[in-house]
């Protein structure tokens, strides 16, 4: 398949070219800075400039049988501000809009379009256990999820096959959640973040690799699927497995008054969590290399130092 990707030198996005590449694929990307992901994704990636805009993003999906959306700046890391806000939304809702508003001005069209959405979505469910078939949350997340899978679910009316991925928190090397806490653990350091009881909706990448793949060729992934592992904990339940997987303690609570203050509103991200359960994949066969936390992050824990 000829795949076009935003997104691509992203944490996810590295992982799954090469195996898109691996499989045959042939894959253009949407970059801000064509050196720089040339240097990090290799000669085999045909690249396009995101400086072009709209006229760029038309010609580069013209001839594309597939598009995979991966395109969206951090949540977590920064306040959000009335500018963060707009970048957020930029990011996501205005990026995916550039997309279908490109698979409208076709044909031709491609068969399928891949776009990530988060478990954000939901909200703090507390003990409520949610699927693909609940309603959305209020606040911004939820609003700013919302947004970003309508803009994607435009491109049905077209006969191009959508496919929301809802991702939760990814657990690999060199990115993401254990980037960020990893060392801290290795020091002896660690802990939960806010009260702990919140429930951790996490996926290896390895997993979430796959059901991306899966949904480029698989006709029955269609509209949302929850990208979670079976096994779901809670924050403490993350905290005392991961100080486990690195014989460390792991009594080091972070409260929430200390990252609201650090974060302000964005803060939620952390103390709030949901309790998703990967219904629709689950149902469709897929298997997970990874259903149990303590298996991710044993692996996750010998690749990092070995």
């Amino acid at each position: 398949m000829r795949i076009f990707i935003t997104g691509a030198t992203g944490f996810v996005g590295k992982r799954l070219v090469p195996r898109l590449l691996r499989d045959g694929h042939t894959v253009r990307a949407w970059v801000r800075s064509p050196p720089r992901a040339a240097k990090q994704l290799g000669p085999q990636v045909d690249l396009v400039d995101a400086a072009g805009g709209p006229p760029a993003m038309l010609t580069a999906i013209a001839d594309a049988d597939a598009i995979i959306n991966l395109a969206g700046e951090p949540v977590i890391g920064k306040r959000w501000t009335p500018r963060r806000r707009e970048q957020l939304w930029a990011s996501r809702v205005g990026v995916t809009d550039m997309i279908v508003d490109a698979i409208v001005a076709g044909p031709p069209r491609p068969r399928v379009l891949v776009s990530t959405s988060a478990v954000g979505y939901y909200g703090d469910t507390g003990e409520r256990e949610v699927d693909e078939s609940c309603p959305p949350a209020t606040g911004f997340l939820a609003e700013l999820t919302v947004g970003w899978e309508a803009a994607a679910l435009r491109a049905e009316q077209y006969a191009t096959r959508v496919c929301v991925v809802r991702v939760g928190l990814v657990l690999g090397r060199d990115g993401g959640v254990m980037a960020q806490v990893l060392p801290v653990f290795r020091l002896g350091l660690g802990g939960p973040l806010g009260g702990g009881d919140q429930y951790f909706p996490w996926i290896h990448l390895d997993d979430l690799v796959e059901i991306y793949t899966r949904a480029l060729t698989d006709a029955s992934f269609r509209g949302p699927i929850n990208a979670v592992a079976p096994g779901i904990v809670t924050g403490r339940g993350f905290a005392t497995a991961l100080g486990r997987a690195v014989h460390r303690p792991a009594i080091f609570r972070v409260p929430g008054f200390a990252l609201r203050i650090a974060l302000g509103e964005a803060s939620v991200a952390l103390t709030q969590g949901q309790r998703v359960v990967p219904r629709r994949a689950q149902e469709l066969g897929f298997r997970f290399a990874y259903p149990e936390l303590e298996a991710a992050l044993a692996d996750l824990t010998r690749s990092s130092t070995g």
